[in-house]
């Protein structure tokens, strides 16, 4: 059984990584304060209410995006530094920039003038709801029992989309982002047993569409099974069998590269993205192995 070296990824964290995912490390394994966290997300906020910086790594501009609010809220979340007003001010924003049918885009046009940006991130025509900004942001939200117009209105959009989903939709819809976006809502909504019924019908799909690989040595962009069920209460848990989660476990400790961090499967596009993200990633990576005791 493979396990981190949590010494080497820690001296690698505060060697390369942002000042946020150090406090991250710091409150999630040597018992820092939260409001450490709360204080370096809040670094990323504007006067908007929403989240901006290059607090999601592939947008280097400075305006606020979706990814970058639904960053800020996981980050709040797992380190236990929720701050409702922080909170808040980016819900009141996402309510200023929603599309006409209510949740999040997954980009907004806008604000990508102001700076690089992968080139992925292309705002869709029209601007609709998009089902991972807007599945992992109400998901987050959910989990803190956190009420706001915003979400009343998202989590209809989510209800809506996931139950056009099925085996019988098009091509190229219902792909693995946006899989994580259904899975977070589902997983903390508080209708549970829609939940339960839902997830029934849309989670097989992860193993139909194919959108997991389930050989831990796949090469290139793939999502592995911890992407779907990092922890073993995750609702995705159910589609694979213990050897499965433990081979991905085993392949995830064993990915710990020299310098003591862990990088990414996508394409690096710029050297800061880069080394933002295998800070964050690093962090992340420990969380996720604990969570299945392998530290």
């Amino acid at each position: 059984m493979n396990t981190p070296d949590f010494n080497a990824a820690a001296a690698f964290v505060t060697a390369s990584a942002r000042v946020l995912d150090q406090r991250r490390l710091e409150r999630l394994f040597q018992d820092g304060p939260a409001s450490a966290v709360r204080d370096a997300v809040a670094a990323y906020r504007n006067s908007d209410g929403g989240f901006g910086h290059a607090l999601e790594p592939d947008c280097r501009a400075p305006g606020s995006q979706p990814p970058a609010m639904e960053m800020a809220l996981r980050i709040l979340d797992e380190a236990d530094a929720w701050d409702q007003d922080l909170v808040r001010g980016g819900c009141d924003w996402l309510t200023a920039v929603a599309p006409a049918e209510g949740g999040a885009a997954f980009v907004e046009a806008g604000p990508l003038a102001g700076g690089p940006h992968a080139p992925w991130w292309v705002p869709e025509e029209g601007h609709p709801a998009s089902l991972v900004a807007t599945g992992l942001i109400a998901g987050t939200l959910h989990a803190r029992g956190f009420s706001h117009p915003w979400l009343d209105g998202a989590t209809e959009v989510m209800w809506n989309r996931i139950g056009k989903l099925g085996a019988d939709m098009p091509a190229g819809i219902g792909g693995g982002y946006e899989m994580f976006g259904v899975l977070a809502f589902l997983q903390h909504v508080p209708d549970r047993n829609r939940a339960r019924e839902e997830f029934g019908r849309v989670g097989p799909l992860i193993l139909d569409r194919e959108m997991v690989a389930l050989d831990p040595e796949a090469h290139g962009e793939v999502h592995g099974v911890l992407a779907f069920a990092p922890e073993p209460d995750s609702l995705a848990r159910a589609l694979f069998d213990d050897a499965t989660v433990a081979a991905h476990l085993d392949h995830l400790a064993g990915e710990q590269r020299d310098d003591g961090g862990w990088t990414f499967n996508w394409p690096a596009w710029s050297p800061d993205a880069e080394r933002d993200w295998r800070g964050f990633l690093t962090v992340d990576n420990l969380r996720i192995l604990r969570a299945n005791g392998r530290l």
